[in-house]
């Protein structure tokens, strides 16, 4: 028995999908597309997106916040999820690769519980914010630009209900806040919201090596 968590070989992660994995054919058919993409680092593992679709039914969630959209993969993933009459707000910037997210949402049908909004997150934020929507959403999931992690946390954090849940991506940013070297503007950023998140006792946390880290933070 280790105390330490298992290392992720190829063949061990493999097997993990092998086992474990249960894509639908659009999620499998938009994963395969957006490998494809330039930036088809930003896109989340299968595991990881499989992983949100069960917190988001364990919590019953009917109202989503996400933040970073790309090609729609992590969407597609929640919004399969929801119970009929659910709904996510997405938040995205990039009209280009939202197109692709748009065609697969049709493809799943679920384009009609998803809300995209092409704007800076902290505008719908303080849009949602202002128009009366304080604790009205069940879950939140933050992967977009690094350094407005703390400003999309604090106000995820007033729109969520007591009990709904934030889920953080990349925060172990490929091993860099951990080591002090490295002082490029994204990782000073995620290592100090790691560090604040460590410190907030408004909600219960837990970090897991999952894909490049993964925090959950349940408001209290």
């Amino acid at each position: 028995m280790s105390r330490t968590t298992l290392k992720l070989t190829d063949d061990v992660y493999t097997y993990l999908l092998s086992v474990s994995l249960r894509e639908t054919d659009v999620q499998r058919e938009l994963r395969e597309a957006t490998a494809t993409h330039p930036l088809a680092m930003m896109q989340i593992a299968p595991e990881q997106g499989q992983f949100m679709a069960l917190l988001v039914r364990l919590m019953k969630a009917e109202r989503i916040i996400e933040i970073g959209v790309f090609t729609g993969y992590s969407t597609l993933c929640m919004a399969q999820a929801l119970p009929e009459g659910g709904r996510i707000i997405a938040c995205d910037i990039d009209a280009k690769s939202t197109r692709t997210a748009r065609q697969y949402w049709e493809k799943a049908k679920v384009a009609d519980r998803i809300d995209l909004r092409l704007q800076p997150a902290i505008s719908t934020l303080d849009e949602l914010l202002a128009g009366g929507q304080k604790g009205r959403f069940d879950f939140a999931f933050l992967d977009a630009e690094k350094t407005e992690y703390a400003d999309y946390y604090e106000r995820v954090l007033e729109l969520l209900r007591p009990g709904g849940l934030v889920v953080i991506d990349n925060v172990l940013w490929s091993g860099k806040p951990a080591d002090e070297t490295v002082q490029d503007r994204d990782t000073l950023a995620i290592r100090r919201f790691n560090r604040h998140l460590s410190e907030d006792r408004r909600v219960c946390i837990s970090m897991l090596p999952l894909g490049d880290g993964v925090t959950l933070a349940l408001k209290l």
